[in-house]
């Protein structure tokens, strides 16, 4: 006699951000966890941070500690969910007791982007008119531009990505800048005009990669996530998340870095600029890959030999620090 009984699967929670990139992001996550575990049953729970419901403050107004992550770290350790998704960059490096970073998936390309609109289709940065305004968010963007494009005029600009593309087709702007991986994993990858050379503008920490937290020492969930991670996006991260870690940087400073991995040796470059852009401090390091961490924390004491330390402590006096 068959029984009548099943057995039901045990359902895993995911919090995510309700912006569309957030969606796009935590849906690929589930899809790929599916692939590996058909027994298991994902949910996706949806909430609303705080940098997501105040958009008319610049950002590093508002101060970075948890503004895209707070919420749903009050969730995990609510046991209302499970593990959150995260885009790493905005994965504060030092992280709430209790939770750590589970898992960090395969990067994407972690370069910035200019997109411009019908008006400005045929130039670039180094193109554009004196005056041109380009809209950026990020500090680190803004010093490390007008570091090499003294002539452009650069205004805050908020929102999501269909946000900031509709304020630049209104003309408000002359060109913005995003994150290719970002535009990627929207389908708009015909909106990246150019990409930016790490010459002229060294990524966020993390930038291109997800990084995925959950509860310490949920041996269960860990496991799980552990079918995502990918080595060499995760010793990259944790390299520059000690180098930013160790400058007491967030992700609302002018710290830029760019790492690559090659025979087991790790190379980690990084920068801390002012915000007018006149001092540019950039270093680079190399090392065993699996020192990861321990590569990130002498870079940064290359860069405060080099005065990096005065930089930022004149940034924080001047925009404030959470």
């Amino acid at each position: 006699m068959t029984s009548s009984i099943e057995t039901s699967k045990r359902t895993v929670r995911i919090g995510t951000r309700k912006s569309q990139l957030a969606l796009v992001q935590t849906y690929w996550v589930k899809a790929e966890l599916e692939k590996h575990f058909p027994d298991l049953e994902f949910e996706v729970e949806k909430m609303s941070t705080k940098g997501d419901k105040i958009l008319d403050v610049p950002l590093a107004k508002i101060g970075d500690k948890g503004l895209f992550t707070k919420e749903l770290e009050t969730g995990m350790l609510n046991n209302q969910t499970d593990f959150a998704v995260h885009s790493l960059k905005d994965l504060p490096t030092n992280l709430p007791a209790g939770l750590m970073l589970g898992c960090v998936t395969k990067r994407e390309d972690p370069a910035d982007a200019l997109a411009v609109n019908e008006k400005n289709k045929d130039r670039k940065l180094e193109t554009l008119p004196a005056g041109a305004v380009i809209g950026t968010s990020s500090l680190r963007r803004l010093a490390q531009l007008r570091h090499s494009y003294p002539h452009l005029e650069f205004k805050d600009i908020r929102g999501n990505v269909n946000t900031r593309l509709a304020k630049l087709d209104a003309g408000e702007y002359d060109g913005i800048i995003l994150a290719v991986a970002g535009l990627q994993r929207l389908d708009m990858s015909d909106r990246i005009h150019q990409i930016i050379s790490p010459e002229i503008s060294l990524h966020a920490v993390g930038q291109g990669a997800l990084g995925i937290e959950c509860r310490a020492g949920d041996e269960e969930i860990l496991k799980i996530l552990k079918a995502l991670e990918d080595a060499d996006s995760c010793d990259r991260a944790l390299a520059e998340r000690s180098f930013l870690r160790e400058l007491e940087g967030g992700c609302q400073v002018p710290i830029g870095v760019n790492t690559s991995i090659e025979n087991n040796n790790l190379t980690i470059k990084g920068m801390v600029a002012s915000l007018d852009g006149l001092r540019l401090i950039k270093d680079t390091v190399s090392g065993d890959r699996h020192n990861s961490e321990q590569l990130g924390k002498d870079l940064a004491a290359k860069l405060r030999e080099q005065g990096a330390g005065d930089i930022l402590a004149e940034i924080f006096a001047e925009v404030g620090r959470d």
